[in-house]
């Protein structure tokens, strides 16, 4: 597990490097998250916009285009400023289900160089429990280097 979120750091610090367009780092990194994470039916990030979550770049199936601060996964994460690792979403208080075929997923916050949320990195998987301790740490680590290039 360990190298495959080593390899995703190198993979994306590559493909980000010098690019300075937004949508374009956030395009590439979910189409890279996509590639090299197993199990995953959903990648990609919300923006936050006038206080509202906004999809942005993505792999997967369609998804709700605006997600309230606070609400679900993603505007929990936001609102908190906290990383939310979800075995079962079904089990998740408010869990908005854009896609029934998910049952697992990892939020993590991005932050500008101040440490505010500027939007989060959602990863969903169909298998129940599939992420763990060690996802949550790689997916940490992914936004960072995400974070570099966006902010």
């Amino acid at each position: 597990m360990e190298k495959l979120y080593e390899n995703l750091e190198r993979t994306l610090a590559s493909l980000l490097e010098g690019d300075d367009d937004h949508i374009s780092c956030m395009a590439n990194a979910a189409a890279c998250i996509w590639e090299l994470v197993p199990e995953i039916n959903w990648a990609g990030f919300y923006r936050l916009r006038d206080g509202v979550l906004v999809l942005g770049p993505f792999q997967g199936r369609p998804a709700c285009i605006r997600i309230p601060l606070g609400k679900g996964v993603c505007g929990t994460a936001a609102a908190e400023n906290r990383s939310q690792l979800v075995p079962d979403v079904h089990l998740f208080p408010g869990h908005i289900a854009c896609d029934s075929a998910s049952r697992a997923e990892i939020v993590v916050p991005l932050r500008d160089k101040s440490g505010s949320v500027r939007g989060v990195l959602d990863v969903d998987s169909p298998r129940l429990r599939r992420f763990g301790g060690g996802d949550l740490e790689g997916f940490e680590a992914a936004a960072r280097v995400i974070e570099k290039a966006l902010f």
